[in-house]
């Protein structure tokens, strides 16, 4: 079945418009932590995975972006800083869920980590 056969079935059983395009949806961020949603320490334990356009997403915190060398660095566009900056701070989705994984247990506020907080507030049975 052809996408303009799809359409005219959508159209007549009301789910689309006539002359209106179909709306795209597109998932453009994930959160990445180790603590559970609910936790009230969650929001400033969490890392940020942000699509960046062309298949290209970056590994964000507090203003700050994850480069391929493991370290944050302030700035979080790669405006007049190059393409060697951006090659460095854009990944695909795999890469970058997997840095931020890997980055999620380190993540420090006032001195503790994101793993003290959670073994503060989780500890074991």
């Amino acid at each position: 079945m052809t996408d303009r056969t799809m359409r005219q079935i959508r159209e007549g059983l009301g789910y689309a418009t006539p002359g209106v395009p179909d709306a795209t949806i597109q998932t453009t961020e994930y959160e990445v932590s180790i603590l559970p949603e609910g936790d009230i320490n969650r929001s400033v334990f969490t890392i940020t995975v942000q699509y960046r356009g062309e298949g290209r997403w970056a590994v964000t915190r507090l203003g700050s972006c994850l480069g391929t060398d493991g370290q944050w660095e302030f700035g979080i566009k790669g405006y007049d800083r190059g393409d060697d900056w951006l090659a460095a701070h854009r990944f695909d989705l795999t890469t970058a869920l997997r840095l931020a994984r890997k980055a999620a247990p380190g993540v420090t506020v006032n001195g503790r980590t994101a793993l003290d907080a959670y073994r503060a507030t989780y500890p074991p049975a």
